[in-house]
C-alpha cells in the first residue's frame, strides 16, 4: 500500500510493509510530464507491489472539501486509471503541519526540512489511514 501527499510540484510517497503495520517514507517525486509521471507510478506499482493508493484529501476545518480536494481527486482518478490500482482518499488535515513540527523537532535546516516534508506527510496520511481501519475492526 502506498500513501500519497499530492502537490503540483512534488508528490510525497510512503509505503507500508506487506502486513500493513509499518509505514516508511519513500521519496518526494518531482513532477515532470504526464508521461514521465505515469511511467514513475507504474514502476512504483511493479517494484513495490502496490495494491492500493491512499491519497491525502485536503479538507477545510469545518469538513467541507476545497478546490485542492478536487485537484487531489482528479489526480487520484488519473493515478488509478494509469496504474490499474484502486485509490482511496483520506482526510489529510494537519499532516503537513505535523510533518513540519516533527522535522523542526529534529533540528533540521529549512532546506533539509523541505526535502523531507512531503514524504513524511505521506507517511502520516498512510499511518493514520491504517490506524483508522484497525480501529474500525476493533469496534466490531
Amino acid at each position: 500500500m502506498a500513501g500519497i501527499d499530492y502537490g503540483h510540484v512534488r508528490i510525497g510517497i510512503a509505503l507500508s510493509d506487506p502486513g500493513r503495520t509499518i509505514v516508511s517514507p519513500l521519496e518526494n517525486y518531482t513532477r515532470r510530464s504526464s508521461e514521465q509521471d505515469a511511467q514513475r507510478f507504474r514502476l512504483l506499482v511493479a517494484e513495490q507491489q502496490v495494491t492500493r493508493f491512499v491519497v491525502g484529501l485536503p479538507i477545510h476545518l469545518d469538513g467541507r472539501e476545497s478546490e485542492k480536494s478536487q485537484e487531489a481527486r482528479t489526480f487520484g482518478a488519473w493515478l488509478s486509471e494509469t496504474t490499474g490500482v484502486p485509490v482511496e482518499y483520506f482526510d489529510e488535515r494537519f499532516s503537513s503541519c505535523e510533518a513540519e513540527q516533527l522535522l523542526l523537532g529534529a533540528d533540521m535546516t529549512r532546506k533539509k526540512r523541505k526535502k523531507r516534508r512531503d514524504m513524511l506527510a505521506a507517511q502520516i496520511i498512510l499511518s493514520s489511514y491504517l490506524e483508522s481501519r484497525s480501529n474500525d475492526a476493533a469496534d466490531c
